[in-house]
């Protein structure tokens, strides 16, 4: 089992002590960059807009992109899902004939 670790991560000009799986610092390095630059674009060049506003409508905008890869992993399961299932009923055909 991977021990747990403070890391330390910068979003927004504040710091943020996270404690992550030995594994996973990297995984949570990049997050947080992503996280800090969607907030960077939320709050433009508004300096003075609300840290929780901000921070609520970049997570509001990440978890959008989630939901439509979500729906594009699930519409792209019930394609090969159908595809396989016709070329297993082709194998059946002419394995029968």
């Amino acid at each position: 089992m991977s021990e747990t670790q403070a890391v330390s991560v910068r979003v927004l000009d504040r710091e943020y002590t996270v404690g992550v799986g030995s594994g996973e610092v990297d995984g949570l390095m990049s997050a947080a960059r992503l996280l800090d630059t969607r907030m960077r674009e939320v709050r433009g060049a508004n300096r003075m807009a609300a840290i929780d506003r901000v921070a609520v409508l970049a997570a509001l905008n990440l978890a959008h992109e989630l939901e439509q890869l979500r729906a594009e992993g699930e519409r792209r399961d019930r394609e090969m899902a159908t595809l396989l299932a016709a070329l297993q009923a082709r194998l059946d055909t002419l394995l029968d004939a």
